[in-house]
């Protein structure tokens, strides 16, 4: 089991913000976790006892809707931090969150992580900032659902995820996304994100190999997120 206080990944999060007593506590209680391709860090509605930092892999965070239906809402990579919210209001989760592809996440527990908060300020600041930065990430995604057409959320989104997640050494986004999910995404039927896909691609914005996207023309894309057809 790693260490706390040599992992790379704490200067990506607001681990970075803890001194080196605190580290050493975090991984003297800690668990590391391998999550399977498909299974779930979190469910929504269950309560959270702790904080997930995230070592590995990719995942989304998405919301059943009363229809039914799942939304996804965001996309977390390596280093983010899942939960934190659900620790300082003692809520339930309100998403549930489901790995893109295996991945090794550390859980800390709780009580744990309100020591640091009480001994360390900087580490408290740091947790309200995280949390008021995704809750202005939220009210955007709101505004973007209701005030764009599906067209303009599908170059929204594909200019977010090469944003989120890089690209691999051929140019494509370096994460791999079914037809379901990105319609879950931006909030319509496969069918629509599938003939969207087809159109960007005609259009020459995009190069589509099966679930690999890579950006062609990100001012054109830019612009058929802005609404400029």
């Amino acid at each position: 089991m790693g260490a706390c206080e040599h992992c790379f990944i704490k200067n990506d999060n607001e681990f970075s913000t803890l001194v080196f007593e605190e580290l050493e506590e975090f991984t003297r209680s800690k668990t590391t976790l391998n999550i399977k391709k498909g299974e779930n860090i979190v469910t929504e509605g269950h309560m959270m006892n702790g904080l997930y930092c995230l070592k590995s892999g990719k995942c989304k965070l998405s919301k059943l809707n009363t229809n039914g239906k799942s939304q996804i809402v965001k996309f977390l990579r390596q280093g983010n931090m899942l939960g934190q919210r659900s620790v300082l209001s003692e809520e339930p989760s309100g998403l549930t969150i489901t790995a893109l592809e295996d991945m090794q996440v550390c859980f800390i527990p709780k009580t744990k992580i309100l020591d640091a908060i009480k001994v360390n300020p900087s580490f408290s600041l740091q947790l309200m900032k995280n949390i008021s930065h995704q809750l202005n990430e939220a009210n955007s995604s709101i505004s973007m659902m209701a005030q764009k057409s599906v067209k303009e959320r599908l170059a929204d989104i594909i200019i977010q995820l090469e944003r989120i997640f890089g690209t691999d050494s051929e140019g494509f986004i370096d994460v791999r996304l079914t037809r379901e999910e990105i319609a879950n995404t931006i909030g319509t039927a496969t069918e629509s994100a599938i003939r969207l896909l087809s159109t960007f691609k005609n259009e020459g914005l995009l190069e589509v190999k099966g679930r690999r996207i890579k950006i062609i023309n990100v001012e054109s894309l830019e612009h058929a997120s802005d609404g400029y057809h």
